[in-house]
């Protein structure tokens, strides 16, 4: 019988982290320990390797995501530990796991089997606090939001055009609409608003955006939490919160070390939702990777048409950074279910079905050709893959001028990726002339952003939007925010914004449900569809098997 995820992460024999730190050369004086196994790197080190050289930036992608999976962490870590394997000096940058998947769906987000990052139990349950310091930093800003309109409320703000929710790291579909204030005049003013889940805050894109103390603190001043009745807008900064949510947040800025089942470096930082927000682990993480090793894997949440073009478009856009290569991972699984096979019968063979499922890979290259980037495809093994359909996926690929290749690295770890290395190290070091671009230009509108996203990336016909939603638009370039990139909060299933829309939809129209803006993070929310920034429990949530056993041992956490 094979072992589960977290038995074989227990089983593994981790290092102390002050070994982990020594691979890459980080003193001792500059680690913030969380126990024997995780540490917090000092910022004042991240700020001494300013003149460091860089190294190159893997990014990891995948196909829309199925019910099959896909494995995008645990290609990551895979490949990390498969570049250190082959020679070259590597560390992974990944998103800390929230709780409210963790406890609804996925059971877990550390990767999986011999491709994992560990401890995997702390990493997935609480870790060093992080999300629970930009809940309480977010909820602050709210209860002195409120706390102003009961004292006077100087600022003139409209109660009615209040935009700043309160946020919780769980899925709680309950409080995505709420009444505050009830019981009289004691306990506020009443006014209807709600929940979104953390990873959906603005302190949370903020957080993983900025670079130094002095940047999160002027981000998060920034923020605009309501309007007046004149319908001036109203920020962090006019509430005087931004000061007090920034020493709140200054231990969790420093990006976490932990190490995969090989020993790998990994930083684990900040966790934005792909769906619904930019899907990017922190440009602190990133960029200290980049600055210590030569090769540096990360991941974007999600298919392509979502955390990949918001790295591309956002991260890299404000960062000032860009992948080298970008890998894609796909699984045969994932193509059969894109190609109309019931998640019962993917162990059975269907080469129509793959190559039917392969419309959807195709488009995804297509998307990051757009950005005149190198692209290898992953393909994620699973024991019920055949021959043939392996196969299948390598020869359409090379019809296509990209490279495919077979990777076991969840059965046999690094070893297991070795090739997909290879393969990257050789795009990488490739000589060929910068001409990295992004999606749209700053100087577009808003309006013709979202339509460069929606018809270039997802394939749509056009986008549609009632009066009040364009109205919104041309408000915000008016405020001067024009400028801003857009964030696409969508499906993560489908190409289109109708999450059984699978494979390559084609002759269909986007909806755009709402806009906001985000002026901390730097960017537009756009809400298609019937897309939620809090999500709900299924009807048998991974919180019905997780437990801890008379040991003290988790058990049931994948």
């Amino acid at each position: 019988m094979s072992l589960s995820d977290i038995e074989i992460a227990n089983a593994a024999k981790i290092k102390p982290i002050k070994e982990i730190a020594a691979k890459l050369h980080i003193p001792d004086d500059d680690l913030e320990h969380y126990g024997k196994y995780k540490a917090k790197i000092s910022l004042d080190y991240f700020q001494s390797l300013d003149n460091a050289p860089t190294g190159k930036l893997i990014l990891v992608t995948a196909i829309n995501p199925t019910p099959a999976g896909e494995g995008k962490t645990t290609a990551t870590v895979g490949l990390g530990d498969a570049l250190n394997r082959i020679g070259k000096r590597a560390v992974i940058c990944l998103r800390e796991p929230s709780l409210g998947p963790c406890f609804g769906v996925k059971g877990g987000a550390a990767g999986g089997g011999y491709a994992q990052v560990i401890p995997m139990e702390d990493i997935n349950l609480h870790f060093t606090g992080d999300f629970h310091a930009i809940g309480a930093a977010h909820n602050l800003l709210a209860a002195m939001l409120d706390n102003h309109l009961t004292h006077g409320n100087v600022l003139n703000i409209d109660v009615n055009r209040i935009t700043w929710r309160r946020v919780v790291d769980m899925n709680d579909r309950a409080l995505r609409d709420i009444v505050l204030g009830l019981g009289g005049s004691a306990n506020g003013t009443p006014r209807e608003s709600g929940y979104d889940i953390t990873v959906a805050s603005e302190v949370m894109a903020i957080f993983c955006l900025s670079e130094s103390l002095k940047e999160l603190r002027d981000r998060l001043g920034k923020i605009v939490v309501a309007y007046t009745r004149d319908k001036k807008p109203v920020t962090a900064a006019d509430l005087k919160a931004h000061g007090a949510m920034a020493v709140l947040l200054k231990d969790a800025l420093k990006p976490n070390l932990v190490q995969t089942l090989e020993g790998t470096p990994a930083f684990v930082h900040g966790g934005p939702f792909a769906n619904i927000a930019h899907g990017c682990n922190s440009v602190l993480a990133t960029k200290l990777g980049m600055r210590l090793a030569d090769y540096t894997v990360t991941e974007a949440g999600f298919g392509a048409d979502l955390g990949a073009e918001k790295f591309l478009d956002i991260k890299c856009r404000i960062a000032r950074i860009q992948p080298s290569v970008v890998v894609i991972v796909a699984t045969v699984r994932a193509l059969k279910m894109h190609g109309g096979v019931l998640k019962a019968d993917l162990a059975k063979p269907n080469l129509a079905a793959v190559e039917k499922g392969l419309e959807n890979l195709e488009k995804h290259l297509e998307n990051i050709r757009m950005y005149n980037l190198p692209t290898v495809v992953a393909i994620n093994h699973f024991t019920s893959d055949s021959d043939e359909e392996v196969a299948l996926i390598e020869n359409h690929c090379q019809t296509l001028g990209v490279r495919a290749i077979k990777a076991d690295h969840w059965a046999r770890g690094g070893a297991g990726a070795e090739d997909l290395a290879h393969a990257v190290v050789a795009l990488a070091e490739q000589p060929r002339s910068n001409n990295f671009q992004f999606l749209y230009t700053d100087e577009m509108s808003l309006w013709n952003k979202v339509r460069a996203v929606t018809q270039n990336i997802y394939g749509a016909d056009n986008i549609m939007a009632d009066v009040k939603i364009r109205q919104k638009f041309k408000d915000f370039e008016a405020a001067g925010y024009a400028h801003l990139p857009v964030c696409m909060a969508k499906t993560q299933y489908s190409l289109s914004t109708d999450p059984a829309l699978l494979g390559r939809p084609k002759h269909f129209d986007v909806p755009i449900r709402d806009v906001k803006l985000s002026a901390g993070a730097g960017f537009i929310v756009v809400l298609t569809g019937n897309i939620m920034t809090m999500p709900g429990l299924p009807k048998v949530p991974s919180a019905e098997v997780i437990d801890i056993n008379d040991d003290g041992q988790i058990v049931g956490l994948f």
